[in-house]
């Protein structure tokens, strides 16, 4: 009897956002090796943002920007979106009656191991804390992308879940934050994201990299890296500036 792969079975929803706002229920996978590929070019967001501005690609932010919260973590994957807005509600009226709609426990809900939870979120409150993390850490995520605030940082450091984020700050988004879509385009810093996108983070910034151009950027990047590794190697050899190989 065959049975079915975690990715084709239907996922219980969970009920905190209507089902009709969520544009995909699986973010598309990435082709095979692509993302051990990426894993495997080091200093891997600059080079990747060389490769994107031959490309005529805009995708790079900084990590002075999206922050990474564990020191010397690094992160690829595929984009599962999630959009966040203000509550319209008065925020003590909404936490005297516990009314929550973040909905960030859907997108754990349906990512599959290996994706990224990419949050266009609000600022100044928390997108993401610590029990979420965790239960992203459980589903097999890589970690998470938040354009706002994040909190529980000691959280989702001991669990292992790295997080890039604008802000941390522990005012909590529960009676203050609605999510209203999930799997849809969203916006990061002035960069488009879509479902499936593949993403690169380590401590020097973050890479969005479209879903359809993906592998002719890796393709790139590994040449690019590889002709960087060959002038380290001829540092380290002690040949003279004059004479080392340049990169183009």
């Amino acid at each position: 009897m065959n049975r079915a792969a975690p990715e084709d079975l239907p996922p219980k929803l969970t009920g905190k956002i209507a089902p009709d706002r969520i544009r995909l229920m699986r973010t598309p996978r990435p082709p095979r090796g692509l993302v051990e590929g990426f894993k495997s070019i080091s200093d891997a967001s600059s080079v990747i943002s060389d490769i994107m501005d031959e490309l005529g690609m805009t995708g790079a932010i900084g990590a002075s920007v999206l922050k990474p919260t564990i020191a010397g973590s690094t992160l690829v994957g595929p984009a599962l979106t999630v959009r966040n807005i203000l509550q319209r509600e008065h925020v003590y009226e909404t936490a005297r009656e516990h009314v929550n709609r973040m909905a960030e426990f859907e997108a754990h809900n349906l990512a599959l191991p290996g994706d990224v939870v990419v949050i266009d979120g609000v600022a100044g409150i928390s997108n993401m804390g610590g029990i979420s993390a965790q239960t992203g850490k459980r589903q097999g995520e890589a970690g998470a992308i938040v354009h706002g605030g994040v909190r529980d940082v000691a959280h989702s450091r001991r669990v292992g879940y790295p997080i890039w984020a604008t802000e941390i700050t522990p005012v909590t988004g529960k009676w203050r934050i609605e999510t209203v879509e999930i799997n849809g385009d969203i916006q990061i810093a002035g960069i488009r994201v879509s479902p499936g996108d593949i993403v690169v983070a380590d401590e020097t910034g973050v890479c969005f990299i479209p879903r359809g151009r993906a592998e002719e950027v890796l393709a790139r990047a590994l040449e690019k890296a590889s002709s960087e590794g060959r002038k380290c190697d001829a540092i380290d050899a002690g040949v003279s500036v004059a004479d080392l190989p340049t990169n183009a």
